[in-house]
């Protein structure tokens, strides 16, 4: 059962940072969803697919998938780069 590692992305509508330290380790989906007969909402039997694990930092996440032998792939965010600049530059 092949797994993602990720860190939690920053909320786009929002300018806090919060929770964007913790690492997710997510579990791939095992089988395509299908729609339901009845109702038409999409669906499967893959239940793992619904779990989401929280970890404080990449090196518990990855301990974490060892020790149940889960292949873990490990996605890293770009680094954020900050444009410092003053109020004064908008008139040069």
């Amino acid at each position: 059962m092949p797994a993602h590692i990720y860190q939690r992305p920053k909320n786009a509508m929002q300018s806090g940072k919060a929770r964007t330290g913790d690492w997710l380790l997510d579990f791939a989906p095992a089988e395509a969803k299908q729609p339901d007969p009845v109702m038409g909402w999409a669906g499967s039997g893959d239940t793992q697919s619904q779990v989401t694990l929280k970890f404080g930092s990449l090196e518990e996440a990855q301990a974490y998938a060892a020790r149940y032998g889960i292949e873990a792939e490990v996605h890293t965010a770009p680094p954020r780069t900050l444009k410092i600049q003053a109020y004064a530059d908008n008139f040069r």
